[in-house]
């Protein structure tokens, strides 16, 4: 099932879905836990799609953009560094997947 769902997908559900369950629920751990288990899904279909040195450099990635997309909502707010730093690790994800398929 997993390679029928785009890595990029998988890595986007994880940033945004992460970010609003946290909000909605008032539970930052709840969001925490859909940021992990999405990162650690898409970690594994990057590590199938385009080998460990790839899925070592996305992983790191979205980590990157969990913590960056704070410091970057005190500049324009919390949806829109949510939305930026997705759209970035979905890109990401999408090419470098795409150039080893």
């Amino acid at each position: 099932m997993m390679a029928k769902i785009p890595t990029a997908l998988v890595a986007a559900t994880g940033l945004v879905g992460g970010y609003g369950v946290a909000r909605w629920s008032g539970r930052r751990e709840l969001g925490g836990a859909v940021l992990a288990v999405a990162g650690a899904t898409a970690a594994v279909g990057w590590q199938r799609q385009a080998g460990p040195v790839a899925a070592a450099a996305l992983t790191g990635l979205y980590v990157a953009a969990f913590g960056g997309s704070h410091p970057l909502a005190k500049q324009i707010g919390a949806w829109p560094a949510v939305l930026t730093v997705t759209g970035v690790v979905a890109a990401t994800s999408a090419v470098v997947t795409a150039r080893q398929g």
